[in-house]
C-alpha cells in the first residue's frame, strides 16, 4: 500500500470488480424494462376490453341468406297413374316343326335351303332307298303268291262242295252208306278251313306290302306344313338317324311371344288380357293378348311362362320384344324432369318451405312416364318443389318476395 492512497488491488481483483459492476448494471436495466412493460399493459387493458365488448353481442347472430328469384314452384300431389309390369319376350312362330328321319340311311339329295318357302308334302331331301325298294319288291311277290294260293283254295272249296252234294244225294237214294258221306263231309270241312287260312295269308301279305311301301316312303322326307325352312342340319352324304332333327320349318303366317313374368303376378293375369308389345329393332308397337298361362313356377327364377298372340306380318322368330302388361291404377307423386337436379352421384330436387327458404333434398326416383318422373322417397304430398329455374336455386337461399309463383300440377299434366 502506497502512502496517501487506497489499498493496491491485483489484476484479478480488478477484473472481478468490473464484472460485478456490469452484472449490477444489467440487472438494473432488466428491472427497468419489466416495469415499463407492466405499465404499458395496464394502460392498454381498458382499451382492449372496450374493443372486445363492441364486437361480442348477446343472443343469436343473424344469418344472411341470398335472395333467389326467377324460379317456378309446383306443389307435389298424389296423382292416379296406370300401373304396369314390364318384361322382355322373344318372338316365336306359332307352329314350328322339327323334321327328323324315320329310317337310317345316307342322304342322297337335298332339295331346299335355309330361307326357302315350302308347301305341305313337298320333298325336302331323299335317303338311300335301295334296301327298302327290295323289301317292297319282296312284299309284292309274296302278295301275288298269296293271291294265287287263295284262288287254288277257292277251286278246291268249290269241288268239295259239289262232291259233298252228290254224295248226299246218293245216301238219300240208298246207294252209298252214311259212313262214306261222313268222310266226304270231313274232307269238305278241311277244304273250307284251308280256304279261310289262305285268305288270312292274303291279308297278312297285303299288310306287309303296305308296310314296306310306307317305309319306302320314309326315304323321301317331306314338309308337314307350309312355311319357311329356318334351319338345315344335314347335307348330301351324311347319315340320317331316326329321331334326330335334320330340318326346321316354321309357319310364318302367325307368331306369338313367350315371356317369363314374376311369380307375384300369378293371380293377376288372365287369358285374353291386352298387352302392349314394343319391337324396338323393327320400330313397331303392337297390341297383343295373353293366350296361354303356364301355372307352374320355375323354382330357380321364381317366374312362370306366358304366351301372347300378336299379328304376324313382317315378324321373325327370335326377335327381342318388350312387353308391358297393364295392372290398373295407383296413386303416386310425379314431378317434371326439369325439377330433378343431379350433383355428382346425388339425385335431388329443390324444395321451398313455408318461410320461403330453399333446401336441396335427396330423392329416390322410380319409373319415368310421359308427363313426369315418379318419386319414391324424399318428397311428400303438399311439398313445394322448384320445377323451373332450378339452376338459379341455392341451397339455403330465400325466395324473393313476389318471385316463384306456385304452379299446381294438374292430372292433365301428370
Amino acid at each position: 500500500m502506497r502512502n496517501g492512497e487506497g489499498p493496491i488491488m491485483s489484476r484479478s481483483q480488478k477484473s472481478e470488480a468490473r464484472r460485478s459492476l456490469k452484472f449490477s448494471a444489467g440487472k438494473g436495466h432488466a428491472r427497468s424494462r419489466f416495469l415499463f412493460l407492466f405499465c404499458c399493459s395496464m394502460l392498454m387493458a381498458p382499451l382492449v376490453l372496450a374493443g372486445c365488448k363492441d364486437k361480442v353481442r348477446s343472443g343469436k347472430s343473424e344469418v344472411r341468406r341470398p335472395l333467389v328469384s326467377g324460379i317456378v314452384i309446383q306443389e307435389a300431389k298424389l296423382l292416379p297413374i296406370a300401373e304396369s309390369y314390364e318384361t322382355s319376350a322373344t318372338v316365336k312362330a306359332r307352329t314350328t316343326s322339327a323334321i327328323a328321319s324315320r329310317v337310317m340311311g345316307t342322304v342322297t339329295s337335298t332339295n331346299v335351303r335355309e330361307g326357302d318357302r315350302v308347301r305341305p308334302g313337298q320333298i325336302l331331301l331323299s335317303i338311300d332307298d335301295r334296301d327298302t325298294a327290295e323289301k317292297v319288291a319282296a312284299a309284292e311277290a309274296g302278295y301275288r303268291e298269296s293271291l294265287k294260293a287263295v284262288e287254288v283254295a277257292k277251286q278246291n272249296k268249290s269241288l268239295a262242295d259239289l262232291t259233298y252234294q252228290r254224295y248226299k244225294n246218293l245216301v238219300d237214294e240208298k246207294v252209298i252208306t252214311q259212313q262214306e258221306l261222313d268222310q266226304i263231309e270231313t274232307q269238305k270241312k278241311v277244304v273250307d278251313i284251308e280256304y279261310e287260312r289262305v285268305q288270312e295269308i292274303v291279308n297278312r301279305t297285303r299288310a306287309g306290302l303296305s308296310e314296306a311301301r310306307i317305309f319306302y316312303g320314309f326315304t323321301k322326307i317331306t314338309a308337314p306344313i307350309a312355311g319357311v325352312v329356318t334351319e338345315k342340319k344335314i347335307e348330301i352324304g351324311s347319315m340320317a338317324v331316326p329321331g334326330v332333327p335334320v330340318m326346321t320349318v316354321e309357319d310364318v303366317s302367325s307368331f306369338r311371344l313367350e315371356a317369363y313374368v314374376d311369380e307375384g303376378l300369378a293371380g293377376k293375369l288372365r287369358t285374353g288380357m291386352p298387352v302392349d308389345v314394343v319391337l324396338a329393332s323393327m320400330g313397331k308397337n303392337l297390341q297383343g293378348r295373353i293366350s296361354e298361362i303356364n301355372p307352374s313356377v320355375n323354382p330357380v327364377s321364381r317366374s312362370f311362362l306366358i304366351k301372347i298372340e300378336v299379328p304376324g306380318e313382317g315378324l321373325r322368330s327370335g326377335i327381342y320384344a318388350k312387353v308391358r302388361i297393364p295392372l290398373g291404377l295407383r296413386q303416386a307423386i310425379l314431378i317434371p324432369e326439369s325439377a330433378i337436379v343431379e350433383k355428382g352421384q346425388l339425385t335431388g330436387a329443390y324444395a321451398v318451405d313455408e318461410k320461403g327458404i330453399i333446401s336441396y333434398r335427396l330423392i329416390r326416383i322410380g319409373k319415368r312416364y310421359e308427363h313426369g318422373v315418379e318419386i319414391l322417397s324424399g318428397i311428400n304430398p303438399g311439398d313445394r318443389i322448384v320445377i323451373g329455374g332450378a339452376d338459379k336455386a341455392v341451397d339455403g337461399g330465400i325466395l324473393k318476395q313476389g318471385a316463384g309463383k306456385p304452379k299446381a300440377y294438374s292430372e292433365q299434366e301428370g
